[in-house]
């Protein structure tokens, strides 16, 4: 029985399994299915997702309408809106991801050995995955349409507040599946809001190959410390701008600018300011005077505080040590002096959240040493940490970004979502 014609699912514990065998079964499918077959599945679902605009909206107006009777703020209910344009958008992310070059069966390092034995490396899907979000119903179909791409299956837990909106894509990406002779177990959606689902999707390792929560830090945290499977995941975005002493002082006030205030949500939105000493002076009254054209406040250590209290409009307020690791979401930045890149590094080590910073510099050794010794995911030279993002590094799409440091870090993509396996290729060698 195809798990979508379940329709009650009191029974949790029974529910999840049978969403995981399925899961399993059809990852067994999906890793053996040709390319063609599965662009195909991509192509089918981004003519759907055109051709039923209205259905859409009207699930999307349900859950809208549900959220403002529920007292949602505006920034999650914004986040919970389809339109024909986001619709377009991801019909043309499908249809992109369907272009790119396909990962899985590449072999790669083949050399031969002393033996006669060639052996190098091959890139498989990872076999099942669970993603857990919240909020945005897109999300949905990116999860999709990376699964079938690359190769794998996932089950699919969206926030309850985006249900009728998740029910609505799913089913179209069921039929586009269906539409490639592919199974429909490939992608699979908990229909149900119980919390208690989560708790199985993620402590069970014989159905389940990792787990991919995207959201808030209460989520992931959650997610973290009950999971019994591996977890791809981060916790904050605090991202680090670093001024260095020999710098482009318009580079710096445009990247910094950008960084810190192109969208304020973003996990790779700029949250700490650090400025070199010998360029504090040049540097940040000019900062400050964008800054507060635009509204920001200002945390800032005594130098800091001390450079930017002639600025007019300035919101200024001295700076916690809470402030050096805090993940604002808001017009809200720590500015702290250093007096050396050593210093620099040291403290982007200490209090990051090892996602993304960025280093504005005339000095290329200076550059380099910042690129080797800065321990996070995505490390920058004279670029917006707005740019770590799996579309913007050419990705196709990304399911997530990633702050650990096993298999997948940073954007997480098609190769994200595969493995690599030893191939040997031999003509009858024998060990002696």
């Amino acid at each position: 029985m195809n798990p979508s014609d379940i329709r009650d699912v009191r029974d949790i514990p029974a529910y999840m399994a049978l969403l995981g065998a399925a899961a399993r079964a059809a990852a067994a499918t999906m890793a053996a299915a040709p390319t063609a077959g599965r662009n195909a599945a991509l192509r089918a679902l981004a003519r759907r997702l055109r051709s039923d605009v209205p259905a859409l909206l009207e699930a999307n107006a349900r859950d809208i309408s549900a959220a403002e009777k529920a007292g949602l703020d505006a920034p999650m209910v914004d986040r919970l809106k389809l339109t024909p344009e986001i619709i377009e958008t991801v019909a043309e992310g499908c249809e992109q991801i369907a272009a790119m070059a396909d990962p899985i069966g590449e072999i790669s390092g083949l050399r031969q050995r002393p033996s006669g034995i060639s052996v190098g490396r091959m890139r498989v899907p990872l076999g099942v995955f669970g993603m857990i979000y919240e909020s945005r119903p897109n999300v949905t179909i990116e999860a999709a349409s990376l699964a079938i791409k690359s190769g794998n299956a996932c089950i699919l837990r969206g926030g309850s507040e985006a249900l009728n909106s998740n029910l609505a894509l799913w089913r179209l990406v069921q039929a586009a599946l269906a539409d490639a002779g592919l199974p429909g177990a490939a992608v699979q959606l908990v229909e149900t809001t119980d919390r208690a689902a989560v708790g199985r999707l993620i402590t069970m390792p014989e159905f389940v190959d990792v787990v991919i929560p995207r959201g808030g830090k209460g989520l992931i945290t959650r997610i973290s410390a009950e999971a019994r499977v591996p977890v791809i995941k981060h916790l904050d975005g605090n991202c680090h701008v670093y001024v260095d002493a020999d710098v482009d002082l318009e580079l710096a006030l445009r990247v910094t600018d950008n960084a810190k205030t192109q969208k304020y949500s973003p996990c790779n939105a700029a949250e700490s300011l650090l400025v070199h000493e010998a360029a504090a002076a040049a540097f940040l009254p000019r900062i400050g005077a964008l800054f507060a054209a635009k509204g920001v406040e200002m945390r800032c250590d005594a130098g800091a505080r001390t450079l930017l209290a002639a600025v007019p409009g300035t919101r200024l307020a001295d700076a916690t040590e809470a402030d050096w690791a805090e993940e604002y979401l808001a017009p809200i930045i720590s500015i702290k002096l250093v007096k050396s890149l050593d210093e620099a590094i040291a403290h982007i080590n200490h209090f990051g959240s090892h996602h993304t910073d960025a280093i504005l510099t005339r000095h290329h050794p200076n550059a380099m040493r910042f690129l080797r010794e800065v321990d996070s995911a995505s490390v920058m030279v004279n670029a917006s940490t707005r740019f770590a993002d799996g579309f913007e590094y050419g990705l196709g799409a990304e399911i997530g970004i990633s702050t650990d440091k096993f298999h997948a870090r940073g954007p997480v993509g098609l190769e994200g979502l595969t493995s690599m396996k030893w191939v040997v290729l031999g003509n009858g060698e024998v060990r002696t």
